[in-house]
C-alpha cells in the first residue's frame, strides 16, 4: 500500500467512524427520545460518500426541528438510481425522502432510453441542499501552471489531451466536452471507477487533467498534489480564493454548479412536503451546518421546493443541449 493510499484510508477510515456516530444518534429509537413516528432519508450512494455525510449531517439536525427521529438508509447503486426506485416503492405519507444529486432530473433522462422513473411525476421537490462547482485539476509536478498553459498545450498536444473523470455520462463528462468547445480541442475523456482512482491518475499524470466536483479535489489540493487551474461557480469559493473562475479568464461558457436535493414520492401530501421543506430552510440557515457544509467543498442553498424547481430547469436546458450533441448514451 503506498503511502497515498494508506493516508487515504486512514481518513476515511475516521470518517466512517465520525458518521457511524452520527447514524447511531440520528436512528436512536422514538420511545427513547419522546418523539414522533421514524423518518428516512434514502441515499443511493454508498456509506463514507459526500452523499451520505451530507445526509448524515441533515439527519441528525431533521430531528429536531421535525421532532421525529430522522435515519440515513443507503441505496447504492446506478448513479443515485436505485435510491428513486426505493423512493417509488415506498410509503407517501411523509416519512420517506431521498436526497438526490441533480443527474436525477438534468442528466439521465437525456442519456438513458429507460431511467425507470419520470422525475416530473415520480419525483416531488422539497429543496435544495448544497451546491457546488467543479473543478479542472491538474498534477502539482505538472509544467502546467495556468489554463492559459493548458489550453496552450492541448492545442500543441491534442492527441495526448485528456481528462479524466469518476465516470461518463456524469456532469464532469459534459464539463469537458464544454471545455474542449471553448478552446477549440477535441479532448478526450478517460473514465475511472470513482473519485478516488481518477484522482491518483491525475496526481500520478496518467491523464493531463481531471475534471471533478470541487469538493472531491479539496484536500488533495489543499495537501499539495494538486493544481487546480479553475471553477465553474460564479465567483471564486471561499475555500480556494486563490484559485479563478472559467468566466474570469474569459471562458463564460463553462460555469454552472452541481447540487444536491431532497424529493419525496409522487403522492405524498402537500402538507407533508411543506413541513420538510421548511425544515430544511430552517436547518440550512444554522452556522454550524453552513460551516461544516464548506469545509467539504460545498455551498449551502436550502430555499425550498420553487428554487429547487427553478434549479432543475435551468440545468435541464443547460445539459439537455449538450449531451444531444454529444451523441452520448449510457445504455
Amino acid at each position: 500500500m503506498t503511502p497515498f493510499f494508506r493516508r487515504h484510508v486512514l481518513r476515511h477510515a475516521a470518517m466512517l467512524a465520525a458518521l457511524a456516530l452520527s447514524g447511531l444518534l440520528a436512528s436512536a429509537p422514538a420511545a427513547a427520545q419522546g418523539e414522533g413516528p421514524p423518518a428516512r432519508i434514502l441515499v443511493g450512494f454508498s456509506a463514507g460518500g459526500s452523499f451520505d455525510a451530507v445526509a448524515r449531517l441533515l439527519a441528525e439536525r431533521l430531528r429536531t426541528e421535525l421532532k421525529r427521529p430522522v435515519m440515513v438508509e443507503n441505496r447504492p447503486g446506478a448513479g443515485g438510481r436505485m435510491a428513486v426506485g426505493a423512493l417509488k416503492s415506498g410509503p407517501r405519507d411523509g416519512s420517506v425522502v431521498m436526497l438526490g444529486p441533480d443527474g436525477l432530473t438534468a442528466l439521465y433522462p437525456f442519456t438513458l432510453s429507460n431511467p425507470g422513473y419520470d422525475p416530473k411525476k415520480d419525483l416531488v421537490p422539497i429543496g435544495t441542499v448544497s451546491e457546488f462547482p467543479f473543478a479542472l485539476a491538474v498534477s502539482a509536478q505538472s509544467k502546467t501552471a495556468t489554463l492559459a498553459d493548458y489550453v496552450r498545450w492541448a492545442k500543441a498536444h491534442p492527441d495526448k489531451a485528456n481528462y479524466g473523470v469518476p465516470a461518463r455520462g456524469a456532469p464532469h463528462h459534459f464539463f469537458g466536452i464544454t471545455l474542449g468547445q471553448a478552446i477549440g480541442v477535441e479532448l478526450q475523456d478517460v473514465p475511472f471507477q470513482g473519485s478516488s482512482p481518477m484522482l491518483v491518475g491525475v496526481i500520478g499524470e496518467q491523464v493531463s487533467a481531471g475534471i471533478d466536483a470541487f469538493g472531491s479535489v479539496l484536500e488533495q489540493y489543499r495537501g499539495g498534489k494538486l493544481r487546480l487551474l479553475a471553477v465553474s461557480s460564479p465567483q471564486r469559493m471561499p475555500q480556494a480564493p486563490d484559485v479563478p473562475t472559467f468566466s474570469e479568464l474569459g471562458h463564460k461558457a463553462i460555469n454552472g454548479m452541481g447540487f444536491n436535493a431532497l424529493y419525496a414520492p409522487a403522492g405524498t401530501p402537500a402538507q407533508a412536503v411543506a413541513e420538510w421543506s421548511q425544515a430544511l430552510s430552517r436547518v440550512m440557515a444554522q452556522p454550524k451546518m453552513r460551516e461544516q457544509l464548506q469545509a467539504m467543498g460545498m455551498l449551502p442553498v436550502g430555499r425550498g421546493t420553487d428554487e429547487l424547481v427553478s434549479r432543475q430547469n435551468e440545468a435541464i436546458a443547460r445539459w439537455e443541449p449538450v449531451i444531444r450533441a454529444s451523441g452520448f448514451r449510457g445504455d
